[in-house]
């Protein structure tokens, strides 16, 4: 509801007006939104459509060096919308007369039948087709949307959506190896049912300017053309991640038989230079430690193991006694989980051998449970009376 000015209010406006103060011509702009149909909910989310955004600014980028390379002159190729519409949105801003480019979608040699509709400016093709023929491009700012093309200007202009349409393929790299295939132009696109009114469409335009011109390329992408193209997408992260699971065993399998160089830290002293400088054969160095002292061992540089030094087969060798560092939780917890392990086996088992002697005769009683024979230190069994 408006809001109801009092009289007073009322009599300072007009004396602010009969003064010049105020200007009541001036009205304040309103924001503008755009209406959501809650009947047709979009189908497409934000991301998607950042995506294609990115999508076409690859392509503008391609496109502007294509045209420049082409034409021999500057120009510059830049998004100005990416936006979800229907179809019918589209098709009535078509008139008759106007020339539309189809292309149609190729991933891994299966051809999607509903083509991608593809509509430029007479304003830029004019001018495009006028600098082939070695001319400056300028086009009269009153050309109508309608303009005529002729026979010769047909054959330039399919030459030159030929091209736009090949290099499209190339801004979808980052996700997925397409191609799109240059199919054919249609001068009067109003005779010719090529998608369906209600089908989703998604709209992306393209500014194109030069010094002495202007236009636009609209890109129409229909909804069975993303699908398929999202679904590709889709299989193809698949793909990859259960690549990436299926090497994690081989790349185990290398890292399990890689070398690692281990040190064994006697201990560590200080010397002056000059004393090392004199250091001979058969010299003894203090290093502060008895000969049974733990022995530190590092691998990359960061302490693992301690043990002792000793002799195996004539040779220097340390036996490990501890684990330090990082590596003495992980072998904690595993030592936790295998002992839990084995206190839920030993309750099992205390259960089931409890149900065998609760069993009454005739039913069927668990497993007989034996107990394992036991070891003297010598390693020979021991048996009763023995």
């Amino acid at each position: 509801m408006a809001e109801v000015l009092s009289q007073s209010q009322i009599d300072a406006l007009l004396a602010a007006a009969m003064s010049g103060t105020q200007d009541l011509s001036q009205q304040k702009e309103e924001k503008k939104y755009l209406k959501y149909d809650f009947r047709s909910p979009r189908k497409y989310t934000k991301e998607r459509l950042k995506m294609l955004n990115g999508v076409f600014e690859n392509y503008a980028k391609v496109l502007n060096t294509r045209i420049n390379a082409l034409a021999r002159a500057t120009c510059e190729v830049e998004v100005d919308t990416v936006d979800e519409q229907r179809y019918y949105e589209f098709s009535n801003a078509l008139i008759d007369g106007q020339v539309v480019t189809l292309a149609y979608l190729d991933i891994h040699g299966d051809r999607e039948d509903t083509p991608v509709i593809i509509v430029a400016t007479p304003s830029i093709m004019v001018s495009l087709i006028d600098r082939l023929m070695g001319g400056n491009g300028d086009v009269e700012e009153d050309l109508p949307s309608d303009y005529t093309y002729t026979d010769l200007d047909l054959s330039l202009y399919q030459n030159l959506m030929t091209d736009f349409v090949n290099i499209m393929g190339g801004s979808w790299e980052n996700y997925i190896s397409l191609r799109f295939e240059y199919g054919r132009i249609e001068a009067n696109p109003t005779l010719v049912q090529l998608i369906g009114f209600e089908e989703t469409v998604i709209m992306v335009s393209l500014d194109i300017k030069f010094s002495n011109s202007s236009g636009r390329l609209d890109i129409c992408l229909p909804d069975a053309v993303l699908s398929k193209i999202f679904t590709e997408i889709n299989k193809g992260n698949a793909v990859m991640r259960k690549e990436r699971e299926d090497h994690s065993d081989d790349i185990y399998t290398h890292l399990r038989t890689s070398e690692l160089e281990i040190t064994a830290e006697l201990g560590r002293t200080r010397l002056r230079l000059q004393d090392i400088y004199n250091l001979n054969v058969g010299d003894v160095i203090d290093m502060n430690k008895k000969k049974d002292s733990v022995v530190s061992l590092r691998i990359g540089g960061r302490e693992w193991f301690a043990g002792y030094m000793g002799t195996h087969e004539k040779r220097l060798a340390v036996k490990i006694r501890d684990v330090q560092g990082e590596l003495r939780s992980e072998f904690t917890l595993i030592r936790d989980q295998q002992q839990q392990q084995q206190q839920q086996q030993i309750q099992a088992m205390q259960e089931l051998q409890g149900l065998a002697t609760e069993s009454e005769p005739g039913e069927l009683t668990g497993p007989e449970i034996v107990a394992e024979p036991e070891l003297d230190e010598g390693g020979s069994l021991q048996r009763d009376g023995e």
